[in-house]
């Protein structure tokens, strides 16, 4: 699955670890572990880049500039905006690849025709809330960290969304789902985009593996009688399309029918015409119009 609907974003060339990438007007080289090749670099902007990010052997790495870029920048996907910055561990506050779960999302949340509550769990700067405000939907947005948040607020108000109905919050994804399951909430959507390894505001330890078939079980107690999806991210590594299409299947189906379907996901690259893989994404999908 691709997603090649971009016109502020393109992926230009992979090789030798790295991949060039426009976000904007703004040329950017960052590593990529799965490019193992060392092909040509025939795209002459791989000479024009503003920054490159370079791994530190000791952990994490650092950005260098090649020309001035701005502190915070924005690029637009279907009318919304997103900012952008040059952040630790290679990451600019957007994962491009992302963007067809985004219009999945928002078609199933149009087709709806009706009010619909949204639950994004591991939320980050806010792209999937965005989408599916801009579709109209209620979205309750949670995130352990609160710089990731209020990125996220920041990006509704550069998208104009900042008076829909919305609910940001900083907590623990797993506490949060089981005080809304205490409190017999529901949501038609679920999005999550859960981390290999992260802590919670509080400290709490999220081990991936160890955790997501109890998360998955909570969340299957918070989709509402007529639910409509049920998106699950993955970027970690050894958590297949099949292995995650199995867990939603076993865990799903038998209570709610529908269907369910899992693939990589991935971005066209512009020098070769083919498709860099970017991780995986696993949907449920109900006949809840």
């Amino acid at each position: 699955m691709r997603t090649a609907e971009w016109k502020d974003y393109e992926l230009i060339d992979t090789s030798a670890g790295e991949r060039l990438e426009r976000w904007g007007d703004i040329l950017l080289i960052r590593p990529d572990p799965q490019i193992i090749w060392n092909s040509e670099k025939r795209d002459p902007r791989w000479q024009d880049a503003h920054a490159r990010y370079f791994r530190s052997n000791k952990g994490g790495g650092h950005w260098e500039a090649y020309k001035k870029i701005p502190d915070v920048w924005q690029i637009g996907w279907r009318g919304l905006s997103f900012r952008l910055k040059p952040m630790g561990f290679k990451h600019t506050g957007l994962f491009p690849e992302q963007a067809v779960n985004w219009a999945f999302a928002m078609e199933k949340i149009r087709e709806a025709g009706r009010p619909v509550k949204v639950l994004n769990l591991f939320g980050y700067t806010g792209a999937a809330t965005l989408a599916c405000m801009k579709a109209g939907a209620a979205v309750t947005h949670v995130d352990a960290a609160k710089g990731m948040v209020q990125w996220a607020k920041e990006n509704a108000a550069a998208s104009d969304l900042a008076d829909r109905p919305v609910r940001w919050l900083v907590d623990d994804c797993v506490k949060f789902a089981q005080r809304e399951r205490r409190r017999g909430n529901t949501y038609d959507g679920i999005i999550m985009d859960p981390p290999s390894y992260g802590r919670g505001p509080g400290g709490e330890v999220w081990k991936l593996e160890e955790q997501l078939d109890g998360l998955l079980r909570l969340c299957l107690e918070l989709l509402s009688e007529r639910p409509l999806f049920l998106i699950l991210n993955s970027y970690t590594t050894g958590l297949s399309p099949a292995v995650m299409e199995y867990l939603l299947t076993v865990l799903l189906k038998p209570r709610l029918g529908g269907r369910v379907s899992a693939e990589e996901i991935g971005l066209p690259v512009t020098a070769t015409g083919m498709v860099l893989p970017c991780g995986n994404t696993a949907i449920w999908q109900g006949e809840g119009r």
